[in-house]
């Protein structure tokens, strides 16, 4: 603040009647030094209610996952069980019980609640929902045992759980088939139907809960936010109007900066850096919160146009890149499906085939360039653009396809071996609209003739017809 006030005394005409700008200085530093320190504890306010603000987001998020984990375990329980029942094949036995006595995410997700202190009415409705699970495995431990009684040969190895399970005398002396059909009764009556929906009634009135406190909370801290807001804008205000009144024999050093400043915020861009240390200090808490807001921007654009299970672009993205790529980049476009992929939802469930669609997007990402874009626009088809690349680059290209072959037949980490069938075109003037088309007719060259390979578009023998 010396150098400050030294360089402003230069600038004064020796001339000037009135007060001496010394005295004006010291009225300027003392009331300077006020409001700046209004203003940054204002700003420190503002920055902790943002704190706030975020830690709530936070703990709904997590505890919305812990509210639905619980209810995924339940369901997985009943899965299981229901497997076991109608198959009577030992691995779905054995995945109930493990789940139930190893796993234990019921329990956990009841914990991390607990840690979380989303208060008791919360609590109460998801206790209530483990306490109705709980009361149903006993029905579901019972219909396993009835099984195990129908088919002996599954009496080995046997948990504890299931040994202790006791069966009736009077279903003891039923037939296997009898058996059989009482514990898949158990299983899918209207009684236990009832409690699984008693179950998500509970979870979802947990949420409710949740939500309901987070909104509360939420509300308190932006009506603060907004309060301290209105305080720091006044202070602003006052201090403009301040250094208005007392400094204008230095208005090329106030004004310009806040002309600058102005210029920004109408354009909609960040302040430059320039002025004094105060207005510098302004203006890098202004871009912060610009600089955050735009990141939360790109955070809910990327949201919104990527895939949540296998973290690629999803259609949106492919549909924008369409309009992106419209003019004469050379690209290769593929188009790529899992083949029978239904099979393998069907054979394995649907948990080891969103797994082996992750497998899937994992070995695209590793083969192909940083700069070339994988997107997955389906279900299970994938897509992906390869820029500035010719023909000529075709056997580089056969072996990034062979790479994904020998990835995706490798089926050491569990997950059953899958192939692709893959549909490709060359363009040379960008995203041309038959473009898509061109490499659908590719990829259904492929299916027809066997699937499990590539086929380019400009390689099929009707080619110029398609065009």
């Amino acid at each position: 603040m010396d150098t400050y006030g030294k360089n402003t005394t230069t600038q004064q005409p020796k001339n000037v009647k009135g007060i001496r700008i010394q005295t004006i200085n010291y009225i300027m530093i003392a009331a300077s030094f006020l409001f700046y320190i209004l203003i940054l504890c204002i700003t420190v306010q503002i920055s902790m209610r943002y704190n706030t603000l975020s830690q709530n987001i936070d703990t709904f998020t997590v505890c919305s996952q812990d509210s639905h984990e619980l209810e995924k375990a339940s369901d997985y329980l009943t899965e299981q069980v229901r497997l076991y029942v109608i198959t009577a094949d030992p691995e779905y036995m054995d995945s109930y019980v493990n789940e139930l006595c190893v796993s234990m995410r019921r329990e956990h997700a009841l914990e991390s609640l607990q840690n979380n202190n989303i208060g008791e009415e919360s609590l109460a409705y998801l206790r209530r929902a483990l306490d109705e699970s709980n009361r149903l495995t006993k029905t579901e431990l019972y219909a396993i045992r009835l099984i195990v009684e129908a088919d002996s040969k599954h009496s080995d190895n046997l948990s504890e759980l299931v040994k202790n399970t006791v069966i009736s005398e009077e279903d003891m002396a039923l037939s296997p088939d009898a058996k059989r059909q009482k514990a898949q009764t158990l299983v899918f009556d209207s009684e236990y139907l009832h409690a699984k929906e008693l179950i998500r009634e509970d979870t979802s009135s947990c949420l409710n809960s949740i939500i309901s406190a987070t909104l509360n909370t939420q509300e308190a801290s932006l009506a603060s936010m907004k309060q301290s807001l209105f305080w720091q804008r006044i202070y602003i205000s006052v201090l403009f109007l301040l250094n208005i009144i007392t400094f204008i024999m230095i208005i090329t050093l106030i004004i310009k900066p806040l002309k600058i400043y102005v210029n920004c915020i109408k354009e909609e861009k960040m302040l430059s850096i320039i002025g004094s240390y105060e207005f510098k200090y302004l203006a890098l808490t202004y871009n912060d919160i610009y600089k955050l807001n735009k990141v939360n921007e790109s955070m809910l654009r990327k949201k919104a146009e990527h895939d949540p299970l296998t973290g690629l672009a999803n259609r949106s993205a492919f549909e924008s890149l369409r309009e992106l790529l419209n003019s004469d980049t050379p690209l290769i476009l593929f188009l790529i499906d899992v083949d029978y992929f239904k099979g393998v939802n069907d054979t394995y469930g649907h948990q080891i085939g969103d797994q082996v669609l992750i497998k899937v997007a994992k070995a695209l990402q590793k083969s192909f360039r940083s700069q070339d874009f994988v997107m997955r626009i389906g279900g299970d088809e994938f897509a992906a653009i390869l820029t500035n690349i010719t023909l000529e680059q075709r056997s580089v290209l056969e072996q990034k396809l062979a790479y994904i072959r020998r990835f995706l037949s490798d089926t050491e980490d569990g997950l059953p071996a899958v192939t692709l069938s893959i549909g490709a075109v060359y363009s040379e003037a960008g995203f041309s609209d038959d473009l898509y088309n061109q490499a659908d007719n590719a990829l259904y060259h492929v299916k027809e003739h066997g699937r499990n390979g590539y086929a380019f578009y400009q390689d099929l023998p009707d080619n110029r017809t398609n065009q």
